[in-house]
């Protein structure tokens, strides 16, 4: 893992080294806890129980059956629970929602503690009443070792699930890289180009190009030229008049000229 992104783990689909994955201190403590888990409920299942000359047996913590269920709940909730987390910490970069690994920890976070409270629950409640056993009760000191590992494994629970309790806040701490998520820089600076420029070195090119945009309405009005009636009589009045003065016209059209004249000369 690369070390950057949300919550301690690296980009949705980046690669696992299994190595780097075992060296974290994450996972070894994972590994302790199951198996002092194993062992606390292990030690119980095994020689926990005691028979004194019937077929009825006793736990051996003063007779406490209650104490020898507690322990082996503790202990058999505690290794499935490392096993499934052991496999959530192996999976969490894959899962590409924020929100869905900030769920992720937060249940690590709460189940981890409550489970080093319960571990310290367990510690206490076996020792008190392993002290109060006495050697008539356990004839031939049957079952005193697996009585004395559940405690002692209790104890070093404490602490492993106490450490992944830490390592979970702080990963809660480390919260989500915005700059994932971001292209502008925070301090305010302007963006650099994202492709070098080919100019050669010392000259200077302007990348602000100036042009219409297409697709434009030319707002303008058209412009039309507009002729009165008046204007239009007289300029035939004027044409007329110097083509009579100009003789351009043959005599034979003489009287259709002076008659063009005329009636343009009256519509002026």
């Amino acid at each position: 893992m690369d070390g950057v992104g949300s919550f301690g783990a690296g980009r949705a689909g980046s690669t696992i080294d299994p190595i780097a994955f075992a060296k974290q201190p994450q996972t070894i403590l994972r590994v302790l806890s199951w198996i002092f888990s194993l062992v606390v409920f292990a030690s119980i299942v095994n020689e926990g129980y005691v028979n004194m000359g019937s077929e009825r047996l006793h736990c051996v913590f003063n007779k406490n059956a209650d104490a020898c269920n507690y322990g082996v709940f503790v202990g058999l909730v505690g290794l499935l629970a490392c096993s499934f987390f052991f496999l959530v910490d192996y999976k969490f970069s894959s899962i590409s929602s924020v929100k869905d690994r900030k769920k992720a920890i937060m249940l690590e976070i709460g189940f981890s503690g409550f489970w080093a409270f319960l571990y310290f629950v367990s510690f206490c409640f076996l020792a008190n009443q392993w002290s109060r056993t006495t050697a008539d009760e356990l004839p031939l000191n049957q079952g005193a070792d697996a009585a004395r590992a559940a405690i002692a494994f209790s104890f070093f629970s404490i602490i492993t699930w106490a450490g992944l309790t830490v390592r979970a806040v702080q990963k809660y701490l480390l919260g989500t890289d915005m700059t994932l998520f971001t292209t502008e820089h925070m301090d305010g600076g302007a963006p650099t180009q994202p492709y070098p420029s080919n100019s050669p070195v010392g000259t200077t090119e302007t990348t602000e190009t100036y042009q219409s945009p297409p697709f434009t309405e030319n707002n303008a009005a058209p412009t039309y030229q507009v002729f009165s009636v008046k204007t239009l009589c007289t300029e035939m009045c004027v044409t007329v008049y110097y083509l009579n003065v100009s003789g351009l016209q043959s005599d034979r059209h003489s009287n259709k000229k002076e008659n063009m004249f005329w009636t343009a000369c009256f519509c002026a």
